[in-house]
């Protein structure tokens, strides 16, 4: 069969290349077209367009982007077109995907959505666009199971894919040792930094990260720098040496850190599967904070709490991601702060919930034998 896939972001990228190793698996014919990254150009196909000329995060960077957002709609129609797929899976990325599916559906082209839309977060009215425009959804948080049934949509959850992406990495992950020495770290106890996945997010939370580093002298703070983005990019934050980079080597580097500070988004359940302790932290515009606060529906942000429906990890955002709180919540979570067994045995109990290795496989064969009824 022909499979369509659409991933916008470098998550997308991960989940989209492992499901389509079990696509693999349990059709011997199939066939890839897509919007995608390196992740999904290595399992085969015809990679369409980089998800890196697709990433625009915010109100206004999306206005400031419409000439492009639009160029790539109309792009994707074409080629689906051209293409003819038995189905389109869209992954996440539901400010583009919500306009293939409808203009897919309404075209006679069945479309499955995978790792479905956080709808239950905000703009609720689009479930009922999934209700007309998507053929089958693929969860991937059993909470969404329930929520989502309740809308009348039926809901097919198989685990989580992360616990996959992780469990294919543990036998190639790097030592504590060959991690600094391949890196020329000092021989420091290592916090780690994730500030973001675009332009935007690092722009507003790096520089306090920073300042947070300089009061820590006895620790290294190292950046992992995210593959959606240039390296070029980080040289302004790194010339002075404060704080040390890794380039795509966000596992590795969880792997050896003793906590981290965290942006929202999925680093933060990454971090909670490497037993990280981690504070989320979290700076946007002004008025895309605005424009947020007025339409999200969940009372936390970081995955963790969401997914445990209580709060777990501590989010400081917007004005309450100051450089003090920040110290105050690192201090908590190192070795022998008051806070770090507290999270750990938080994280155990999450990790229970999100079901076995084996989600991206399991996944795929449920789409081939929905395809193939």
């Amino acid at each position: 069969m022909k499979y369509y896939l659409i991933a916008g972001e470098a998550s997308g990228d991960l989940h989209g290349s492992n499901l389509m190793k079990g696509l693999k698996q349990h059709d011997a014919n199939a066939e890839f077209r897509f919007f995608g990254g390196d992740l999904m150009q290595a399992e085969g196909g015809v990679l369409v367009k980089h998800y890196r000329e697709m990433a625009f995060m915010g109100f206004l960077e999306v206005v400031k982007n419409l000439k492009t957002i639009s160029h790539n709609f109309k792009e994707c129609q074409t080629d689906i077109a051209s293409y003819q797929p038995d189905v389109v899976i869209l992954i996440d990325y539901p400010g583009f995907n919500f306009r293939i599916a409808r203009w897919a559906k309404e075209r006679g082209i069945k479309v499955f959505y995978y790792i479905a839309p956080k709808v239950w977060a905000w703009k609720e009215g689009r479930v009922k666009r999934l209700r007309e425009h998507v053929d089958k959804l693929f969860t991937i948080f059993p909470f969404e199971t329930e929520y989502f049934r309740k809308h009348g949509i039926e809901v097919h959850y198989e685990g989580n894919p992360l616990i996959d992406a992780l469990e294919q990495r543990k036998e190639t992950l790097p030592s504590y040792q060959e991690f600094i020495a391949k890196n020329h770290l000092e021989d420091k106890p290592i916090v780690g930094l994730l500030a973001g996945s675009r332009k935007q997010e690092v722009e507003k939370c790096l520089p306090l990260m920073k300042k947070v580093a300089s009061r820590y002298p006895h620790l290294q703070f190292v950046l992992a720098g995210a593959p959606s983005l240039p390296r070029s990019f980080y040289t302004p934050f790194l010339d002075d040496g404060e704080v040390k980079m890794v380039y795509n080597q966000t596992y590795d580097l969880f792997n050896v850190c003793t906590a981290a500070l965290v942006t929202s988004g999925t680093a933060t359940l990454e971090a909670a599967l490497f037993n990280v302790p981690q504070a989320v932290c979290y700076r946007t515009s002004h008025i895309s904070a605005w424009i947020a606060k007025a339409f999200i529906k969940v009372k936390w942000v970081s995955l963790v709490n969401i997914i445990m429906n209580r709060e777990v990890v501590r989010e400081l955002l917007q004005y309450d991601m100051t450089v003090e709180k920040m110290i105050q919540e690192l201090d908590s979570l190192l070795p022998h702060g008051f806070k770090r067994e507290q999270v750990l045995a938080e994280y155990a109990q999450l990790q229970t919930m999100l079901e076995k290795v084996g989600s991206s496989e399991r996944t795929a064969k449920k789409m081939v034998e929905l395809l193939t009824k």
